[in-house]
């Protein structure tokens, strides 16, 4: 129930009762709800410029803003980790890899060649955040670009050691009949005297004595191109070419044990020892070609002697003495 209140009237000497008009109520009323729509206005926009609180839209976007961040700082980890792997990658590729097979180390500007001249990233500028953008999309440029480059290396050395393995398969590095005590070694390579003519002649290759049907053994991988007697002095011979610029000839052969086209392995048995052609005694007359120019057997025994074994043969052949042939 609303208070009632009163005024002394002086004239009456009496209390009498306030009466309040009806338009004053309703001004009051109308006052009351201006200034309470006034406030509540003036409320929220202080509540809309105060940082302290946000609404659901922005709430939402600065967490999509810290996720973002998130996957950008991984992102730069997990680029720093692939940069430092790569790198000892190109070290090992170029310090071990490709002095091992002999070939030139890969230089720094053809690892990260291709990314000077116009500017490629012209289409990421503009934007709010465009530095970071395009610095870390040449980033990830270049670590295409080297791994490209480094796969197609490790390409390349694979096929270098493939041919280093064909390489030393092709190279001859025994003797060509067994010889533990090294005694059958008869004649060497160089000046000799003709055992027929007494005269000094050029040996090019290396005698060794061995009794009529010793097994003779091809000293590397190849194929055979001849297994014959029709070349002048030599009688029974087979010629083995081994690629890369090898070939090797033995000769004086009672009978043979492969044909003409067959692929053998190094120690497989090819023929046995006779005394065929220009021959003084049996023994097998062994030689050795590079590019099609006689070199020194001497040299090409490395699977079959150590060192000291080596230098009694190289005393043993540096003796101008007779050849058997």
């Amino acid at each position: 129930m609303a208070k009632v209140k009163y005024y002394y009237d002086q004239e009456s000497l009496s209390y009498r009762k306030i009466e309040v008009k009806n338009r004053r109520k309703v001004r009051n009323v109308l006052a009351f709800i201006a200034a309470s729509a006034l406030f509540g206005v003036g409320f929220m926009l202080f509540l809309l410029s105060t940082p302290v609180l946000s609404t659901p839209t922005e709430i939402s976007q600065a967490r999509e803003l810290d996720n973002y961040k998130l996957n950008y700082e991984q992102l730069q980890r997990k680029m720093a980790q692939v940069e430092e792997v790569l790198g000892h990658l190109q070290e090992r590729d170029n310090q071990i890899y490709r002095v091992v097979f002999e070939t030139n180390p890969i230089s720094e500007d053809v690892r990260k060649a291709g990314f000077g001249g116009a500017n490629r990233y012209k289409n990421l500028e503009g934007f709010a955040n465009s530095d970071l953008i395009i610095s870390t999309t040449k980033r990830l440029d270049i670590l295409s670009k080297q791994m490209v480059v480094q796969s197609k290396s490790f390409d390349e050395v694979q096929r270098l050691a493939l041919d280093k393995e064909k390489l030393l398969a092709s190279i001859p590095s025994i003797q060509p009949v067994t010889n533990e005590d090294l005694t059958r070694m008869a004649s060497g390579f160089g000046w000799r005297t003709d055992p027929f003519t007494k005269a000094r002649r050029r040996h090019k290759g290396m005698d060794f004595t061995a009794p009529s049907g010793t097994p003779i053994y091809a000293t590397s991988d190849g194929v055979v191109k001849r297994a014959d007697n029709r070349a002048s002095g030599y009688g029974k011979h087979i010629r083995i070419e081994h690629g890369f610029g090898y070939m090797t000839l033995y000769a004086h052969l009672s009978q043979y044990k492969v044909k003409r086209g067959q692929r053998v392995k190094r120690g497989d048995i090819i023929g046995y020892v006779g005394n065929t052609g220009r021959s003084q005694a049996p023994h097998l007359h062994y030689e050795i070609y590079k590019d099609g120019v006689a070199v020194n057997p001497i040299n090409f025994y490395s699977g079959d002697l150590n060192p000291e074994e080596f230098e009694a043969m190289l005393e043993a052949a540096n003796r101008e003495n007779q050849s058997l042939d």
